[in-house]
């Protein structure tokens, strides 16, 4: 019998982040800090999906994230899944959505913004245009430039 598939150690107490699309894999891992820590972390990338055809996937043990932070992984990679496991068991799941206000989190792409000309955090409302949160717009609260979520770029300091 051939083996198909890479076999990866169970997570015994940690975070699943699944279904990120592979084009957003490294900017999730900034967005997170995964970089920086120093926690057991197991990254897959352009793994087979049948939902998505291909997907990425980060494993974390011992880390759990805060509603805030989770909800902030949808202005890069919208509808991720999110698994809590403790004790081996899936013990919460839950889909990332999209909050109604972004903290220093977006960059203001207009260069006449205060934000890009003073030491502040930048803030932005978020407008739905479908359900689907690839589909928004944010909107600058100091300049009220609007962007696409789409082609946001993300500030130095995150989370």
């Amino acid at each position: 019998m051939k083996r198909q598939e890479l076999i990866v150690s169970a997570l015994d107490h940690g975070t699943v982040i699944d279904h990120i699309p592979c084009d957003r894999l490294f900017q999730v891992i900034r967005l997170l800090h995964i970089e920086s820590m120093s926690n057991k972390v197991t990254i897959g990338y352009n793994l087979r999906s049948r939902k998505m055809g291909t997907k990425s996937i980060i494993k974390i043990a011992d880390r759990f994230f805060s509603d805030d932070e989770l909800s902030q992984l949808a202005v890069v990679a919208p509808n991720v899944t999110l698994s809590e496991i403790r004790d081996y068991e899936l013990a919460a799941k839950k889909q990332v959505t999209l909050p109604s206000e972004l903290r220093g989190i977006v960059k203001c792409d207009n260069p006449k913004c205060i934000t890009n000309n003073e030491p502040m955090s930048t803030l932005f409302h978020v407008t739905p245009k479908a359900a689907d949160t690839k589909h928004a717009t944010v909107r600058c609260h100091y300049c009220e430039h609007e962007q696409d979520i789409a082609d946001v770029e993300l500030c130095g300091r995150q989370l």
